[in-house]
C-alpha cells in the first residue's frame, strides 16, 4: 500500500520530463544484469543498472536507471538512502516488467542496514499486468 510521502512524490515526480530525457540522452548499462558489485562481489544485479546520460545525482554521480525488458517507458523510482554511504537520491525504474519491479525493489531492500529505498510507482501496479 502506498505511503502518503510515497503519492506526495508520484504526484510531483516530473515524470514527463524524465522520460524526454531518457529518450534524448539515452543510458548507459554498467552493471548488466547478473553482474556483480565492483565492490562488493556478494551483490549480483538482477535487471540491468547504469546511468541516464548527461546527468548529474544528489551523489555527484549520473543518476541511476534500473532498465528492465518491456516496452512500458519510465514506471517508477526508488527513494533511496544508502547507509555505508550516508547519502539519499532515486533510481529510475524504465521499461520495467511488474516482476523485474518486484525483483529491484527487493533487491534495494534485501538488507536495510545498508540500503533501503521507498518504491513510487508511476501508475497503479495492476496496470502493468
Amino acid at each position: 500500500m502506498p505511503t502518503p510521502y510515497a503519492d506526495l512524490v508520484r504526484d510531483r515526480f516530473a515524470w514527463a520530463a524524465w522520460e524526454a530525457l531518457l529518450a534524448r540522452n539515452g543510458y548507459t548499462i554498467d552493471r548488466p544484469y547478473r553482474s556483480r558489485h565492483p565492490h562488493y562481489p556478494t551483490i549480483v544485479y538482477p535487471i540491468d543498472y547504469g546511468y541516464v546520460n548527461g546527468t548529474i545525482g544528489t551523489d555527484g554521480q549520473e543518476v541511476d536507471v534500473f532498465v528492465g525488458t518491456a516496452r512500458n517507458g519510465l514506471v517508477g523510482t526508488l527513494l533511496t538512502t544508502d547507509h555505508r554511504r550516508g547519502d539519499r537520491e532515486f533510481k529510475l525504474l524504465y521499461r520495467c516488467t511488474p516482476e523485474e519491479i518486484y525483483l529491484v525493489n527487493g533487491f534495494i531492500n534485501f538488507d536495510r542496514t545498508l540500503m533501503e529505498g521507498l518504491l513510487v510507482l508511476r501508475r497503479p501496479m495492476h496496470e502493468l499486468w
